[in-house]
């Protein structure tokens, strides 16, 4: 139930408004079962005595009061022992007018008229259990806590020479120190703030000796039975691989000693592991320090990919038995043997929060089983540490992943025991016992069945937010990767590095009961991408089962700049549906390919022609001339107005778009003698000398033989037309030109020399466009333009005479329609906010000229079904062409005879 349920559920209370009803509709909102409900009625489970009160345990007193009494008597009840002692999260005071409420729990009060209960659906939230922990990661205590870590380790780093960011010791040392602060705070330590008082009192105030005193602890928190001083003795035995291992602590100071304690003070209670280790992992990693907090993955944005890839069946499964004991029963045990695998878990974000969200499940199904079964009994949890697996190469993220599971437990343990009181009992988390099991090492190298080992009966799931890194972005280690996994591919090294993961995953749950499902950037599933990875990986084994399309990953972290991503899931092949999610609207697909579409698993790589027959696409011409050949519109007013004759308009995506002017000396080899006479263009040219002679390119240094020149010399005879390689997503239509002749068109910009007006109205189609955006890559979200991948794979029946006059006459209408607005910017007009009602008519009408082409008479009537239609003609033409090149090949083999 999400919260615009529950707002719903709300506002029918209001509308259909009955007094006696008015406590148990709320708790119906909330997910309360109407079981309960009818014995909260009878007196079953109503723990009050009083008339018209309702003391449900551990969930909310609720009293109807006259007007003027409303706040005195929420302030009696706030004090009640008799009513305390059974835990109700709220306490609800009304004359149904007005509402006056308090959260036992946050100690937040609120008060409002009635009629506004729907607006307060977030405030009663933990009614329906949505309250395990944070779903922001803007938390002060989180970042208060890391920001004194960070000037702590600083000044450890500093003191101790020895220690620094790869020191496996300091970072044990620094995981140990979080133990001990979270365990004071929040009841692992049995006193609250044992630590930071014991090390006050028996340390100097130099700490000169704090170092020898965390020795000694960490000893003792190691050792079961040992002669130990009196106030080392009061602190438990830990144990669990934690403690275990020596270490030297590092030495302190008057102010790092300080700091320590300031550290103690802070309230760890508050602390989430789930969003803290992340924090931490960057305080331990200066390089990252910039970006505290941005490390952080936020819970919902992990639920949009753990709900359908399992959270959502599991919980469906519950629904189907909640009125059957023993499905339910078989439920539990089910989620007590379900593996969770991370390849690249970091601090274990992805693990903590599958942790928590199980448990919280397993409470739910046991507070049903409590409802249903009418024999008392004591309910234990099922799920353990042991189900959960992970890779991380950091070492301290490492170490962050095992302690944030040990943490999550402890704080899950609270809430089983609070919310199942008197049915549910939690072994003591001390001595720490099962970790989770998280192997230090490289993924990429690693053999994934060692460091998560399964059976064939097992259930596993793969999930995570494995690295990025485009091509571009690699180092030598990570290229090293590349070419250990992908060695028998053919051009892997233009592969972003987590296709890795998307590899390795395929092979590891292929014929196994496992599914996998990844964070990663868009491009994988775009341009060329496509052609090179999912073949391998869409088998006639494995299938999509889920994609988010791309949107936008931020945290709410200050300055976090958030990434175009998608959610991927993979599976065996499965008769169960597959979902498509994208800006809110979910689309059941009868199939999902590699570019998230609901179509057949095409994919489409670069050619050197077109599959149409189109003319050649080049790339617009390259200067590499350190900006000596290209002029401003001011430095052509002052300096070569009177040589007009070597200039040409410079033109490539920003200038079309932007209405930017720009130009370039454009000069032939037999001009050269004539341009140099002008001293300001002398000087240009040698500057562009200077830097091709400069250049570390063998090719670049010959071109300053023709220093006066581009590096391309491509111009057209008739006109030409621009295609912008890169585009805004919000427009409906790229921006295309056609240019005159004398015009240059620059290497930010794709162009066809002397084309005609036709291909200029197939390429500024809808139909052009679709493809564009399925096929093309992108760059983030906005459209990029290629000649071998989007341009010579364009599938385009065969045109015409007639055909091609008319759609002149249509390129026509759309270029006259521009021309009435020659003062805006193709920025303007192509806005989807700002284009003119004609211009966009004039578009219409030439998309309906182009489909006509297509499917004379019948024209599409979505996207879907014109990227349908695109695809299935791609498949065929390339079909044609394979028959066409063995039969060609047949023929020769034949003649030879």
């Amino acid at each position: 139930m999400n919260i615009g349920d529950i707002k719903n559920a709300l506002q029918s209370i209001i509308d259909d408004f009955s007094r006696d009803e008015f406590i148990y509709d709320l708790l119906l909102a909330y997910g309360i079962s109407k079981t309960s409900i009818t014995r909260l009625k009878k007196g079953d489970f109503n723990l009050s005595k009083v008339e018209g009160e309702v003391l449900y345990k551990g969930k909310v007193f609720f009293k109807q009061a006259k007007t003027p009494e409303l706040l005195t008597t929420i302030e009696h009840a706030s004090k009640d022992t008799g009513i305390l002692k059974h835990k109700p999260r709220f306490l609800i005071v009304t004359d149904f007018t007005t509402v006056v409420a308090k959260d036992t729990k946050t100690r937040l009060n609120v008060e409002f008229p009635i009629a506004e209960l729907p607006a307060q659906a977030a405030f009663f939230g933990p009614l329906g259990g949505a309250e395990a922990y944070k779903i922001s990661n803007d938390n002060k205590a989180d970042r208060d806590a890391a920001y004194q870590l960070g000037r702590l380790y600083d000044l450890l780093v500093t003191d101790n020479p020895g220690f620094n960011n790869e020191s496996h010791g300091l970072n044990l040392f620094l995981s140990r120190l979080l133990f001990c602060f979270f365990a004071e705070d929040t009841g692992i330590f049995s006193q609250n703030g044992i630590f930071t008082k014991t090390l006050v009192q028996y340390t100097e105030s130099d700490g000169r000796d704090i170092h020898s005193f965390l020795n000694e602890l960490f000893r003792r928190l190691n050792t079961e039975q040992g002669d130990f001083p009196e106030h080392l003795a009061a602190f438990p035995y830990v144990n669990g691989g934690l403690f275990r291992d020596a270490i030297e602590c590092p030495k302190f100071s008057v102010k790092s000693r300080n700091i320590l304690i300031e550290c103690g003070e802070l309230d760890w209670s508050e602390i989430n592991p789930d969003i803290f280790g992340s924090m931490i992992q960057a305080v331990a990693d200066p390089e990252e320090r910039s970006n505290l907090g941005m490390h952080y993955t936020s819970v919902p944005n992990i639920l949009k990919l753990i709900r359908p890839l399992f959270l959502d069946e599991l919980e469906a499964e519950a629904e189907k038995q909640w009125d059957n004991a023993a499905g339910l029963h078989r439920l539990l045990a089910r989620l007590g043997r379900i593996k969770f695998f991370d390849p690249a878990c970091g601090s274990g974000n992805f693990l903590i929060i599958t942790y928590k969200e199980l448990r919280l499940l397993e409470i739910k199904m046991i507070q049903r089983l409590v409802e249903l079964e009418t024999q008392s009994r004591l309910y234990f949890t099922a799920i353990s540490l042991g189900q959960f697996y992970g890779i991380e190469i950091k070492d301290f993220a490492h170490e962050m992943a095992l302690l944030g599971l040990w943490l999550a437990e402890h704080q899950m343990n609270k809430v089983f025991d609070d919310r199942l009181e008197g049915y549910g009992q939690t072994k003591p988390i001390l001595p720490l016992k099962e970790a989770g099991h998280i192997t230090l090492g490289n993924a990429a190298r690693i053999d994934w069945k060692d460091a998560c080992p399964w059976g064939k009966d097992d259930e596993l799931y793969v999930l995570g937010n494995p690295p990025y890194l485009g091509a571009r972005m690699q180092d030598g280690q990570q290229k090293a990767d590349m070419d250990f996994v992908f060695k028998s591919f053919g051009k892997y090294r233009d592969l972003d590095y987590i296709a890795i993961w998307f590899y390795k995953a395929a092979k590891f749950i292929s014929g196994i009961n496992a599914q996998a499902a990844f964070v990663s950037t868009n491009s994988v599933c775009q341009g060329q991408q496509v052609a090179l990875l999912w073949p391998s990986l869409l088998t006639k084994n494995l299938e999509i089962a889920f994609a988010h399309r791309s949107f936008k990953w931020s945290n709410n972290a200050k300055g976090s700049a958030g990434v175009s991503v998608i959610i991927l899931g993979l599976r065996n092949i499965s008769g169960t549906p597959k979902f498509i999610f994208d800006d809110g609207v979910i689309q059941q697909a009868k199939n999902i390919n590699a570019y998230l579409l609901d179509g057949p698993n095409v994919f489409v790589g670069e050619r050197l022609q077109s599959i149409s027959g189109f003319p050649r696409m080049n790339f617009g011409n390259m200067p590499n001339d350190g900006g000596g050949l290209i002029l401003t519109e001011a430095e052509v007013k002052k300096n070569v107005n009177t040589d007009s004759r070597f200039l040409r308009k410079l033109i490539g995506s920003s200038e079309f778009i932007d209405s930017a002017h720009r130009y370039c000396l454009w000069i032939e080899d037999k001009e050269l003698s004539t341009a140099e006479q002008n001293t300001f263009i002398a000087q240009r040219i040698e500057m562009s000398r200077e830097h091709r002679r400069k250049s570390k390119d063998a090719g670049t240094n010959k071109l300053a033989a023709r220093a006066h020149q581009f590096r391309d010399r491509n111009t057209a005879t008739d006109s030409q037309i621009l295609v912008p390689r890169v585009s805004s997503e919000r427009r409906e239509y790229i921006p295309l030109g056609i240019l005159t002749p004398d015009a240059i068109i620059l290497d930010s910009a794709m162009a066809i020399y002397d084309a005609q007006p036709w291909l200029f109205g197939v390429l500024h189609s809808k139909m052009h466009m679709v493809w564009v955006d399925a096929v093309g890559g992108k760059l983030k979200t906005d459209y990029r333009y290629s000649a071998k991948l989007v341009y010579n794979t364009f599938p385009f029946p065969d045109i015409t005479l007639a055909q091609k006059e008319r759609v002149r006459l249509y390129v026509l209408s759309v270029l006259d329609e521009r021309a009435k607005w020659a003062e805006k910017t193709m920025a303007w007009l192509y806005n989807p906010e700002t284009m003119p009602a004609s211009l966009r008519q004039a578009h219409k009408d030439l998309d309906l000229a182009i489909e006509q082409i297509y499917r004379p008479g019948n024209p599409f009537s979505s996207d879907a079904e014109r990227l349908e239609h695109l695809f299935k003609r791609y498949e065929e033409m390339v079909a044609a062409e394979t028959l066409f090149a063995k039969g060609k090949k047949g023929r020769g083999k034949k003649g030879c005879k």
